[in-house]
């Protein structure tokens, strides 16, 4: 190994800066030599920032077309469902602290009002329709305007909320359901603050 202040060392040094530095004369490198500041004249060029493109999902125009929320008729079957039903029973008591006989009724009414009811099993009570009253079923789709259930003969029916009343029971809790004044899709229902109403007309 040879010193760091050798002649060769000191050579290429001096034949570095002036290939870097071709405008300063010799007297001006071994200034900032002795100061030691080197500035070599190279500036990077800077990288612009690439944008990033926000992926889009499908319109409502090409779900329909796509046919994303159709179920197929070989699937229409009630007894493929009761494990989801055995899976909203058991969100619904996590979420209610367990349903306990000493619950307070508009606790539990309150939390269902923002559940997740897909799982549900719903029975229509009241309505303007007399052909809706008495079908019962589990809940597959929730949307806007409708309830979509699969019966217990394997049938699917499409119930709108408007001008229907409907129950659903969890662990022996009965609670009703205005589908007058629940006509929102399942997201915006949980930041929905509900009011207690004395009565409900259909």
């Amino acid at each position: 190994m040879e010193p760091q202040g050798s002649k060769e060392a000191e050579a290429f040094v001096n034949a570095f800066l002036k290939r870097s530095m071709p405008r300063l004369k010799d007297e001006a490198i071994q200034d900032k030599l002795t100061r030691k500041a080197v500035v070599l004249e190279h500036c990077p060029r800077r990288r612009k920032k690439e944008k990033r493109k926000k992926a889009k999902g499908f319109s409502a125009k090409q779900r329909r077309e796509m046919r994303l929320f159709e179920i197929k008729p070989e699937q229409q079957k009630y007894e493929l469902f009761l494990p989801l039903h055995e899976l909203w029973k058991q969100y619904i008591r996590d979420l209610c602290n367990g349903l306990r006989p000493d619950a307070q009724p508009q606790m539990i009414q309150a939390k269902l009002l923002k559940a997740d009811l897909h799982g549900a099993i719903v029975t229509v009570t009241k309505s303007k329709c007399p052909s809706y009253v008495g079908i019962t079923g589990i809940i597959l789709q929730e949307m806007k305007h409708i309830f979509k259930i699969i019966t217990k003969e394997d049938k699917l029916k499409v119930i709108p909320k408007l001008n229907n009343v409907f129950s659903l029971e969890v662990d022996g809790f009965i609670s009703h359901i205005y589908g007058s004044k629940f006509q929102l899709r399942a997201s915006e229902r949980s930041a929905k603050k509900f009011k207690a109403k004395g009565t409900i007309d259909l």
